[in-house]
């Protein structure tokens, strides 16, 4: 009895640690105030030549809303770069494109997989390209956005993640999916970067040197949803720094209902089981090495989906106000802590007021991805793109 009693207080730990963990990144990065700080090994560019950039656009399926895409991109504030769009599996004949600068690439095979479309693309880029950037079919991109790159690779980081931001608030689904990202860019990217470690990868609005990308990727087979999962313990198992550009900016569609929600977040859910292991391994090197990157990094990768740990501490909270109550006092406590979390994350990123409205449904939402997780051991069968009636089975896979 006692030890099952100390394996129950030791469970709430490891949820109750997730309460209160962004907390302590936040005040982590106020402490260390890292985030210009210069990739460690890697000597600072010389900005004598504008960096070449490789833009990779991948569509599976369907291919409806690459030429939006491909406007945005022509109107970069940048000379060099050429956009490659691997249209996999898309019988979309009347996509052409007379600009030189836009390459059309359709495998002779269908290839339903991120890393072999992008390897599709990269041993067919037209020269050498000094980075590569991977951006959603669904995406728009901000015209500085190479600008604002730059200035994070010439700080000597070889990886760098942008942010995603909305670029559809219509339906209250929209919005919370939009939340969500605000909560995880704040604390996954600002707060762990500026706490000495990595931003974690979104799936796109990213951008690698070229030569890291194939290292990291060259030669792996990564099945399905989570090659960004993949690609970002690859990059902080070697302990270089992903950074966190604030300034990189992409608009990515938005979970606009129910259905699409579930069908979405069972794929993301199903990666993170795949591979929320890989943060032990990291995390192991992180004490080896001393190495606060790979530590934090490691810890982040273990943490479950938001809504899983957030029912969890709902649970323990009424079991323990009920049996334990100086226990269930330290759970509101923490739900207290968490709360506070998520509102500064709103506050600090000035969050849209469509957005602030929408949050009354976060029990809808929640009920949803629970929806979702019963979902999860088919989720390979399930279509994972944003809109509905796709079939991008290449869609990123982000945080759930």
């Amino acid at each position: 009895m006692n030890i099952l009693l100390a394996l129950y207080v030791i469970f709430q730990v490891l949820v109750g640690f997730n309460l209160v963990f962004p907390l302590g990144l936040l005040g982590l990065s106020a402490v260390l105030k890292t985030v210009g700080k210069k990739e460690k090994g890697h000597a600072p560019e010389s900005r004598q030549a504008e960096p070449d950039y490789a833009i990779v656009i991948t569509a599976y399926g369907q291919a409806d809303t690459v030429p939006a895409a491909l406007e945005s991109v022509k109107r970069l504030q940048y000379e060099h770069y050429l956009v490659y769009v691997v249209a996999d599996h898309c019988d979309v004949p009347e996509l052409r494109e007379k600009d030189d600068r836009v390459i059309i690439l359709r495998p002779e095979k269908v290839l339903a997989n991120n890393v072999k479309s992008h390897f599709y693309a990269i041993e067919r880029f037209r020269r050498r390209h000094d980075r590569l950037v991977i951006v959603d079919s669904d995406n728009l991109v901000h015209p500085g956005l190479l600008r604002a790159l730059n200035q994070w690779f010439e700080r000597g980081y070889r990886a760098v993640q942008g942010v995603r931001e909305a670029k559809n608030l219509d339906t209250v689904f929209a919005c919370l999916d939009a939340a969500r990202d605000i909560y995880y860019h704040f604390y996954d990217g600002k707060a762990l970067f500026g706490a000495g470690s990595s931003a974690t990868l979104s799936g796109s609005g990213m951008a690698f040197d070229v030569a890291l990308y194939r290292e990291c990727l060259g030669g792996k087979e990564v099945p399905g949803a989570g090659f960004d999962k993949v690609l970002q313990a690859e990059i902080v198992s070697r302990d270089l720094r992903i950074a966190y550009a604030p300034e990189a900016i992409v608009y990515d569609e938005k979970t606009a209902a129910g259905a699409q929600l579930v069908k979405q977040r069972a794929r993301w859910i199903n990666t993170w089981f795949r591979y929320f292991k890989l943060g032990f391994g990291i995390a192991g090197q992180g004490v080896r090495n001393a190495s606060s990157n790979q530590l934090l990094f490691g810890l982040v990768l273990l943490r479950p989906p938001l809504f899983i740990f957030l029912l969890l501490s709902l649970g323990f909270t009424i079991l323990n106000l009920v049996f334990f109550p100086a226990a269930g006092y330290a759970w509101l406590a923490g739900l207290f802590c968490f709360v506070m979390g998520f509102a500064i994350a709103m506050a600090r990123s000035s969050a849209d007021p469509r957005i602030i409205r929408s949050l009354y449904a976060i029990p809808s939402f929640v009920y949803y991805q629970v929806r979702a997780l019963l979902k999860t051991g088919r989720a390979g069968k399930l279509s994972v793109a944003t809109r509905e009636g796709a079939a991008d089975l290449n869609h990123n896979s982000e945080n759930p």
